[in-house]
């Protein structure tokens, strides 16, 4: 017969009952001191991740945006070293780089050649190279910037007006009484960069008229300025006379007139409008997203909408001012960047800028030297070659946009 166990004594029983009592204190204290301390050992890591993944991230997109970048500044050295040496008088190409060089601060090379030549290259188309960079930067940095205010890649830096208004401003600089410097940056380019200034901002006011100014709004603003500007234009044109035709040269746009005052006067506008654009080039991709959504990202919408548009419009008056109407390059250019590269707003400001410049100096060579020593004017061109491209362009994307 088996004995019963014997029952534990009331000391051994409350000594064992402690033992858990104590195990169980002792696991909720590390479980408390776990909690406490997890945050602090394992948010720095994630942050350091964060960190590690966002420095790849920029390594990443600067690697990416290298190649464009080095493609394009090797393009554009090669147009304007095109563009020295082609024209009515061939230049050879050794000497066409020494003149240019020489021009540089702190170069000295005094290269031995005929005096003929040095005018060309320093006093003809050095000038008209740098113009030809500056407009087309400026025009093609506009145009990118116009396309992310409007969220709509056809926008075009004329769809403001500042076309037809910087026409119309020529024309009442030429058939005014005032004495006119047709080859410095005098009446006619200084009353177009005015009076394109003014259009902008009376389409921006007549916009922002009904509340809120919304991308539909200063379009049409900027369309119907545009047909006034346009019909005043043509009819100080029918009834100016003979000295109403250097008007048709600016309507048509051109780098032949061009000298280094009007670029040095029209370079800080453009520099001082791609500052800006850089700076507010994320702006600009939140932009992409719904303005609902970019206001509760923390983004002044409006704000940043006509800081843009300021700037854009800047230095496309800038480039009117100098070129005159040089259609199709805001447009045709940073659509093309777009297609081939992609990528956020910063990159394609710089691409559209570098870009621009190529494409603006090719067709400017192309422009002086197809029927020499006539000259066709630019605007053709560039509305020749940039219509049927596009339609190119977007035919093999398949997005027709009526």
């Amino acid at each position: 017969m088996v004995d019963p166990p014997a029952a534990p004594r009331p000391d051994q029983s409350a000594a064992r009952a402690a033992r858990r009592s104590a195990a169980r204190r002792k696991r909720s204290a590390h479980a408390l001191v776990d909690k406490i301390d997890r945050p602090a050992v394992v948010t720095p890591t994630i942050e350091a991740a964060h960190r590690s993944t966002s420095v790849i991230a920029r390594v990443g997109g600067a690697l990416r945006t290298a190649g464009p970048v080095a493609l394009g500044l090797a393009l554009l050295a090669a147009v304007c070293v095109l563009a020295l040496t082609q024209g009515a008088a061939q230049i050879p190409t050794g000497t066409a780089i020494a003149l240019a060089l020489d021009r540089l601060p702190l170069v000295t090379i005094t290269p031995d050649v005929p005096a003929t030549w040095q005018r060309i290259i320093v006093d003809v188309r050095l000038p008209r190279v740098a113009a030809a960079i500056l407009v087309g930067a400026a025009l093609s940095g506009s145009g990118a910037a116009y396309q992310g205010v409007f969220r709509n890649p056809l926008a075009d830096p004329f769809l403001l007006g500042i076309a037809s208004g910087a026409a119309l401003g020529a024309a009442l600089a030429i058939v005014s009484p005032l004495p006119i410097d047709s080859y410095g940056f005098g009446w006619v380019p200084a009353s177009a960069f005015v009076a394109a200034l003014l259009v902008v901002a009376l389409v921006t006011v007549l916009a922002r008229s009904g509340g809120d100014m919304d991308g539909v709004s200063l379009i049409l603003a900027g369309v119907a300025l545009s047909a006034i500007c346009s019909a005043v234009s043509s009819f100080i044109l029918l009834t100016g006379g003979e000295k109403a035709q250097p008007i048709f040269a600016f309507i048509f746009g051109g780098l032949n007139t061009v000298s280094w005052t009007r670029v040095a006067i029209a370079l800080p506008y453009v520099f001082g409008g791609v500052a800006v654009l850089m700076v507010t080039s994320r702006a600009l991709d939140v932009l992409q997203l719904d303005e609902e959504q970019a206001e509760h990202l923390g983004l002044h919408v409006a704000r940043t909408k006509m800081i843009v548009l300021a700037a854009a419009s800047l230095m496309a008056a800038a480039a009117v001012a100098v070129a005159g109407i040089i259609g199709f390059v805001g447009l045709m250019v940073p659509h093309a960047v777009r297609l081939a590269w992609g990528g956020g707003f910063r990159r394609l400001l710089l691409l559209s800028l570098i870009y621009g410049a190529v494409f603006l100096v090719l067709v400017d060579t192309f422009a002086r030297t197809i029927i020499t020593p006539q000259e066709v004017p630019l605007g053709i061109i560039t509305a020749f070659i940039g219509g049927p491209a596009f339609l190119i362009l977007m035919r093999r994307r398949r997005r027709w946009i009526l």
